[in-house]
């Protein structure tokens, strides 16, 4: 690339012929080889930097799935707004989009004479993009329900084309989005109507986005032992909270919920989950004064520098109880379910650009006299990325359209357990996903893909987080794990009720034969393996959590989801090859590994004994 210039967006041209070009490319660079020395060690690199155009059109993947699920009329409506949608975002989001990565936030403690005033100054693209989210409706369309069960899925679509493109402000959004749906599944109660119908809204002015302020001193996920916040009842009604909060996503938010534990008159408190409650606060208040907070200081993170994460002193914050008091866990986890979703986004997204921005520079660089394009490994290795995030994708499209029936009132109570086992499967999963394709798809550059001023190293760092924001893999594994338990077995019928009947749908395709088969026997192996668990102790299941909550996600994904899309009359041959090369890898972990005796007897000393030797 000319001087290392950043990534630019643009309409890929296929109608040069490849061959002409790397003939051209050749001729170039014998010509350079017979420059003399002293030029050429002045000449600055030159390579075709990779352009991809309007992600919507060229996303057949997405495009096909549409035009399968959705209402006739419904489809028209969201194709011409998808259209329009991806020209903005390369002509408007794009560039606003690497302003924010090039001007982090920027945290002033004192003004000039002294006075503590904590400002979080943001850049002016960062606030543009909060004005484009509300214009676009990216919170808005799943609560107008304008296309019925269908919203959430819209909003999904377009919330995964943006998110390459936000800088960043996708993940306020998720938070957003997350504190809208706690104040819905609460009635939205009188005192909350303003915060809902802003955090909703399509008017930039009237516009708010949530915080989420979960993460203490003691840590994260644990936040039954590691919330200290204490909330003191005012004679008003309102509350008064302290302590003190160790990260803060999206701390320039204007809203944000958050968990504490109500203090009675001898300021005792109950300790562990049932302690703690639900609260929302404004961060700041009319005049623009934070409300009894004060900032420790940014933090200093890997990636998503884009947004301002912060440490925050609660020091008599005013805030309103909105959950009934030691119900905050209950009511905390509408806000996770959809966050989690939201991750799940950010990771089909960045997957797509990085294989977006891999082939095309497959189609442009040449090298040891050929295109990329012509090297069958090359190739191969992008193929590889690519059944990846199509299976991705499809998990995510399932996931959002049972959401979409749940909002509606017509999900069966089989679609809701459903849901509620496929949320942290599909989270812990493609978080995983996504970090692998990231690292191999920046590989595909060679050593321009670790080049700063490319832009890839940032869609790396920021994929990197995916895996353990909003619960880390082992974390969500045993979450699938109580989800099982808490049902008595009913989830996982559900699951393997819905694979055989999806799966039916294949059977009859002839191509699909020997992916079929691979799928039945991978059911056959994890039923298998269930019956031999269920009279083992609980220390079995959780060395095996992690290896169970993989073979849920590839086998609900291959044999549910792409084996269904690949059976669609109009399917291509490009879906076809996808499902069959997803049933290749290896469909049952669990099955495999526990041959192996890997959760068996003394694995768990075993495992100890490597990590902290023989002591």
């Amino acid at each position: 690339w000319g001087r290392f210039q950043m990534l630019s967006i643009k309409r890929i041209n296929t109608t040069v012929g490849q061959e002409q070009q790397a003939s051209v490319q050749e001729k170039r660079a014998l010509e350079d080889l017979e420059m003399p020395l002293a030029r050429r060690e002045m000449e600055t690199l030159f390579q075709e930097q990779p352009e991809i155009g309007n992600q919507y059109l060229e996303d057949t993947l997405l495009r096909s799935y549409l035009k399968t699920h959705l209402p006739p009329k419904v489809l028209e409506e969201v194709h011409q707004d998808l259209e329009r949608f991806g020209n903005c975002l390369l002509t408007k989001i794009q560039p606003l989009s690497r302003e924010c990565e090039l001007n982090p936030p920027v945290f002033r403690q004192y003004d000039a004479w002294g006075r503590r005033v904590d400002h979080i100054h943001t850049c002016s693209a960062w606030r543009r993009m909060k004005e484009i989210s509300a214009e676009e409706g990216l919170i808005a369309e799943a609560y107008e329900r304008r296309y019925y069960n269908w919203s959430r899925l819209y909003q999904a679509v377009k919330l995964y084309l943006f998110s390459s493109s936000s800088g960043g402000f996708n993940c306020p959004l998720a938070m957003t989005d997350g504190a809208a749906k706690v104040i819905e599944s609460l009635g939205i109660p009188g005192s909350l109507k303003n915060a809902f119908d802003r955090l909703t809204s399509r008017d930039p002015e009237k516009f708010w986005t949530s915080g989420q302020w979960m993460t203490e001193r003691r840590g994260g996920s644990d936040v039954a032992n590691g919330t200290e916040t204490v909330a003191r009842k005012q004679m008003d009604g309102t509350y008064r909270l302290y302590g003190f909060k160790w990260f803060t996503s999206a701390a320039d938010s204007d809203v944000t919920l958050t968990l504490a534990r109500v203090a009675d008159a001898e300021g005792q408190y109950t300790q562990g989950s049932r302690g703690l409650s639900l609260f929302f606060l404004r961060v700041r208040d009319e005049e623009g004064k934070l409300n009894s907070i004060q900032v420790q200081r940014l933090k200093d993170k890997l990636g998503t520098r884009q947004m301002a994460t912060a440490e925050l002193w609660l020091q008599g914050a005013r805030a309103e109880l909105i959950s009934a008091e030691g119900r905050g866990v209950a009511a905390i986890s509408n806000m996770l379910n959809i966050t989690r979703i939201h991750n799940v986004i950010g990771a089909v997204a960045s997957m797509r650009r990085m294989i977006s921005l891999s082939r095309d520079y497959a189609r442009k660089r040449v090298a040891f006299g050929k295109l990329l394009k012509d090297h069958p490994l090359h190739v191969q290795t992008i193929a590889r990325m690519e059944v990846q995030v199509r299976g991705a994708f499809l998990l995510l499209m399932e996931i959002v359209r049972l959401l979409g029936l749940a909002e509606t009132n017509l999900a069966s109570e089989q679609d809701q357990l459903l849901l509620r086992l496929l949320i942290p499967v599909a989270k812990l999963y493609t978080g995983k996903q996504a970090s692998a394709v990231a690292v191999e798809a920046m590989e595909s550059f060679g050593g321009q893909g670790y080049m700063e001023d490319t832009g890839l190293p940032v869609i790396l760092r920021d994929t990197l987080v995916l895996s353990i924001w909003e619960g880390t893999t082992n974390i969500l594994s045993l979450d699938v794990l109580r989800s099982l338990a808490k049902s008595q077995g009913q989830v996982m019928a559900v699951f393997l009720s819905t694979v055989q009947k999806k799966l039916e749908l294949a059977s009859g395709t002839e191509e699909l034969a020997p992916g079929v088969q691979r799928a039945q026997e991978a059911i056959g192996s994890l039923q298998q393996f269930m019956a031999a668990a269920g009279s083992e102790q609980a220390l079995t299941m959780e060395l095996a959590a992690r290896d169970f909550s993989y073979s849920l996600a590839r086998i609900y994904t291959g044999r549910a989801l792409l084996m269904e899309h690949a059976a669609r009359p109009d399917a291509s041959s490009t879906d076809i090859c996808a499902a069959l090369r997803w049933c290749n890898q290896e469909l049952c972990p669990v099955a495999v590994e526990s041959g192996r005796g890997s959760y068996r007897g003394g694995a768990a000393l075993q495992d100890s004994a490597l990590v902290f030797g023989n002591s």
